[in-house]
């Protein structure tokens, strides 16, 4: 068994989409980043790859390389998703939270485990999306940013 751990965290801007686990949610401002800067994706592409021993989301896909600007984040992880499983491992599970004073994450999880467990091919009981603010402390709870915690666990195929 192997776990990793993963973290991320963009600032809120006007002019962008708010795209959290692959899943648009309706809300004024979007998160500022060279892809389309989803942090629940990138934490879990960081959890996987950090189980894995296999770097992180930053080396795989710099944010110098013109072809990853306003990526998928979800293609991405898709990607990350391939290259752990090409090292035999399975995923158990994961274990995620989104930190945000607003909006409201929490109507929207059932949609963003579903979008995840679509794109990973996996059971959406494997997924965990929990979501909670900072109590208007720090820049995520002065709505200033949105950041995700994301915890896996992987398992070694027998070869």
């Amino acid at each position: 068994m192997r776990i990793g751990f993963g973290y991320d965290l963009h600032r809120l801007v006007e002019g962008r989409k708010l795209i959290l686990g692959g899943v648009q949610i309706p809300y004024e401002k979007g998160l500022l980043g060279h892809s389309d800067a989803d942090v629940l994706c990138h934490a879990i592409s960081e959890a996987l790859l950090g189980a894995a021993a296999l770097g992180n989301i930053g080396q795989h896909f710099p944010d110098t390389d013109p072809e990853y600007k306003d990526a998928n984040s979800l293609e991405l992880l898709q990607t990350v998703f391939r290259l752990v499983r090409q090292e035999n491992y399975q995923l158990v599970n994961i274990d995620t939270t989104i930190l945000a004073q607003a909006p409201k994450i929490m109507p929207y999880a059932d949609q963003i485990i579903d979008s995840l467990a679509t794109a990973l091919d996996v059971h959406p009981n494997q997924i965990s999306v929990k979501a909670t603010t900072n109590e208007g402390l720090d820049a995520v709870g002065r709505g200033e940013a949105i950041a995700a915690h994301a915890v896996v666990l992987l398992d070694v195929l027998e070869v």
